[in-house]
């Protein structure tokens, strides 16, 4: 199946060759951030593409002053040990820090800006851009700098910003759009933007109970030509805490085996597979379908 409109095809070549490819996709979440690798960095990505990571994920928050970091912003207590939020700092003062590393230790690195990103993943890396409705409006237009990233990037966004919707349905250039989805009212809704290169669905189900936890939710959106993609990732297991697709995530698959999570996932007919631990799901693709 190739995923995404017919008018689109071109420039959802590379996404579709890699499905071809490996069928099953492995999305890194903000790369791989262990030891002294800072998360949203290029040498996370870089680690994560080396442990067989097929998509990175990175998060965009724009500073005060319009420079589009690549951050998750929130994170600033545990990356810089404040409780400042990065959209409320100027570009400055957001690269003059140097966060601390994964054991909580002060490292050299810095916080990148998000073109220093695009200027890195330029050798046919997909990349997905997460929390652009946190950069100002400012993510097409990078993009339009750097004319590699219209067949590399995928960008998402909830309905509840539609304006990112908006914004990509009316921009001249066609990026690749998931939404990010908790209903198929939601699915619908992004389906409705006719001018939009929508490829995929991120699926949001806080329990095996939700909608679009079942077989014939993801049955109907493989039906529009979309691809399913699952948030496999643990944020956390502390209560009051929502899973982000039902019971199937990294720690039952480190667990209880990893047929329990990752394999009830391929199971599912689920496309691409967000994770924090790419090698592993990696080996578990390969033993299972050999790719």
């Amino acid at each position: 199946m190739a995923f995404g409109k017919e008018q689109y095809r071109e420039i959802n070549e590379l996404l579709n060759a890699k499905f071809e490819e490996k069928k099953v996709l492995i999305c890194a979440h903000r790369g791989s951030w262990h030891g002294n690798v800072i998360q949203n960095t290029t040498m996370a990505y870089k680690a994560a593409l080396m442990q067989g990571a097929d998509i990175v994920e990175t998060d965009t928050t724009a500073s005060y002053d319009g420079e589009v970091f690549s951050i998750h912003d929130g994170v600033e207590p545990r990356l810089f040990g404040w409780n400042k939020n990065s959209a409320h700092l100027s570009a400055d003062q957001i690269s003059a820090f140097h966060p601390l590393n994964g054991l909580g230790e002060p490292s050299s690195h810095h916080i990148q800006k998000l073109e220093e990103v695009f200027d890195f993943l330029c050798h046919d890396e997909l990349i997905n851009i997460d929390r652009t409705w946190r950069a100002a409006g400012k993510v097409p237009a990078l993009l339009d700098q750097h004319p590699h990233m219209l067949r590399q990037a995928i960008l998402k966004a909830p309905l509840s910003h539609r304006e990112i919707l908006d914004q990509l349905e009316n921009h001249p250039v066609k990026y690749m759009f998931m939404p990010i989805c908790y209903s198929l009212a939601d699915v619908e809704e992004a389906l409705a933007y006719r001018n939009l290169n929508m490829v995929g669905v991120e699926l949001i189900a806080f329990s095996n109970d939700d909608e679009l936890f079942s077989d014939e939710a993801i049955r109907y959106i493989h039906s529009k030509n979309l691809f399913t993609w699952v948030n496999a990732l643990t944020l956390t297991d502390v209560p009051p805490y929502k899973p982000l697709y039902g019971d199937l995530d990294d720690d039952i698959s480190i667990l209880e085996g990893p047929d329990r999570g990752w394999g009830r996932l391929f199971d599912k007919q689920i496309d691409v597979i967000q994770t924090d631990w790419p090698a592993l799901v990696k080996n578990y693709r390969f033993g299972r379908i050999g790719c």
